[in-house]
């Protein structure tokens, strides 16, 4: 089995696992039925629409 030769420095090691601690923002897209801001391919949570159909029975304020 291979070992390493040298000890990796903690500098190394951290940079090595740095990458998997990264939260992104989720994206954001103006709903094209209500305008109201929603993350894409979902159902908008204004006013329960998805690709042009309502889906769930939301409220409708964002509407009148």
């Amino acid at each position: 089995m291979a070992v390493p030769k040298r000890r990796k420095t903690r500098a190394r090691r951290d940079q090595r696992r740095a990458h998997h601690d990264k939260v992104e923002a989720p994206n954001l897209v103006p709903c094209p039925t209500c305008g109201d801001v929603m993350v894409p391919h979902r159902v908008c949570p204004s006013c329960g629409h998805y690709k042009g159909r309502k889906i769930i029975e939301g409220t409708d304020e964002a509407l009148a």
